[in-house]
């Protein structure tokens, strides 16, 4: 069994996150690179990841979504679109979706 670290090098390439919430926090969209959004990730403490637009296809980043959305509905409390999971399953998700 090996440990698959050119996938985590390369997501690293696709899945942004920024260094501190404070910075971004008054970002505007000339922060996101084209076909990219940003999201609210974490359980306690919130950081800023910016993914492509092509996991809006995915069945399983659409369940993410959906929880956000049972969560928060449309009043997210970062300003944001907040997805209700750690940091961890979300890196875990986005990893394999860009594998697809």
């Amino acid at each position: 069994m090996a440990i698959r670290f050119p996938s985590i090098l390369h997501a690293k390439h696709i899945l942004h996150r920024s260094n501190s919430f404070t910075k971004h926090a008054a970002s505007t969209s000339i922060d996101v690179p084209k076909g990219h959004f940003a999201v609210y990730v974490g359980e306690s403490e919130k950081k800023r990841f910016l993914v492509p637009v092509s996991f809006l296809n995915q069945p399983s980043f659409q369940e993410l979504l959906n929880k956000a959305e049972e969560e928060f509905g449309f009043n997210h409390p970062m300003g944001g679109l907040t997805i209700p999971c750690s940091e961890d399953i979300f890196v875990d998700l986005t990893c394999r979706l860009h594998e697809l």
